[in-house]
């Protein structure tokens, strides 16, 4: 009888893991080893790589953090990662998985981030994304976020997909956000190709309440395990030997690009729209849409829902407290006694 339960969890683990792996695509994405297409960037013994070169480990001690590149430039691309974040104290603690240009266009880079921010023990990890366009440093486009789950317990997958009209970030099989390109733009959409990092280091002055809480090294080394890295896109390095401010222009990268604009990535299913709708109902605190102090006029990728604009005050941050609300710790009873998690994007 337990020979036959266990047959039978194993049936439902394995259906699960295939249906997630359908809804994003995952069957067309192809780990890569480390040396393949990745290169260590600093941290000297602060990155450990695995024995079969599929995963790496990145460290954060009292001396130095780590953190590694992509050996090739992409013009568009996707770019994903199962990772998982240290556990304990983890305030002053930056985890980033993002892209950039900042080494070759020092003064008008793009970028595209996920940055994973520590806090203190017993409060959770949140997170943000962001975009900057041709140095649009001063008009950063962040969004805050909590999780639905302990992204220090095991693995999740985060990625990003840019392509000339879209830019979606994902977590495991849910689009959380999604800026489509407006002609308005113009330079604030990346169109540079760009590098990816993976990095963890010491954020005290800012990570954690504004500062408040930095890194307490008593609790280091702190580990973060990055595995099963994708890069799919047009790589321009296989063309050109170094990309310069002026030869890039001169990759032709219809056929990569036609790719990105059909995989199942940059599709958004009704499922998944409605999961991304439930995720940033639920767990966006932040969204500089509705931040009027700092943009009195959103900017024009901005999509602007009454529903959601109800929920922030004008500096972009939640009315009543976010989390700490009645309305929230119901909804926090509500998921415990469920199976399914609430933003799921199940088939």
């Amino acid at each position: 009888m337990r020979d036959l339960k266990y047959r039978l969890k194993v049936m439902v683990m394995m259906m699960v893991i295939v249906s997630w792996r359908c809804v994003l695509g995952l069957e067309n994405i192809n780990p890569i080893f480390f040396d393949e297409g990745l290169s260590h960037l600093f941290g000297e013994s602060n990155l450990i790589r695995s024995p079969d070169d599929r995963s790496v480990r990145l460290l954060l001690d009292k001396y130095t953090g780590s953190g590694f590149i992509s050996s090739s430039m992409y013009q568009h691309g996707f770019f994903s990662s199962l990772i998982k974040l240290p556990g304990a104290n983890t305030a002053g603690l930056v985890v980033a998985f993002y892209t950039s240009n900042g080494d070759v266009f020092v003064k008008n880079h793009d970028e595209l981030d996920i940055e994973f921010l520590g806090n203190v023990e017993g409060k959770p990890w949140r997170f943000q994304t962001n975009m900057y366009g041709n140095g649009s440093t001063s008009r950063g486009r962040e969004e805050r976020y909590r999780l639905w789950f302990d992204p220090s317990k095991e693995f999740h997958r985060y990625s990003i997909l840019w392509n000339p009209t879209k830019i979606i970030f994902w977590v495991d099989d849910v689009p959380i956000r999604e800026i489509k390109r407006k002609e308005e733009m113009k330079g604030d959409y990346p169109q540079k190709p760009m590098s990816l990092y993976a990095t963890i280091w010491d954020a005290s002055s800012w990570a954690t309440s504004g500062g408040k809480f930095g890194v307490d090294y008593t609790f280091s080394p702190f580990v973060s395990e990055f595995k099963d890295i994708a890069l799919d896109g047009c790589n321009v390095s296989e063309s050109l030997t170094t990309v310069t401010r002026d030869n890039y222009n001169n990759i032709n990268c219809s056929a990569s690009d036609q790719f990105l604009m059909t995989s199942d990535y940059s599709t958004i299913s009704p499922k998944q729209a409605a999961a991304m709708r439930r995720f940033r109902e639920r767990y966006m605190y932040y969204s500089y849409c509705y931040d009027t102090v700092r943009y009195a006029v959103p900017p024009p990728e901005c999509v602007i829902l009454t529903a959601e604009k109800d929920r922030f005050r004008d500096t972009g941050r939640l009315k009543f407290g976010g989390s700490h609300t009645k309305v929230h710790r119901a909804r926090k009873r509500r998921r415990r006694n469920r199976s399914t998690p609430v933003v799921s994007a199940e088939l």
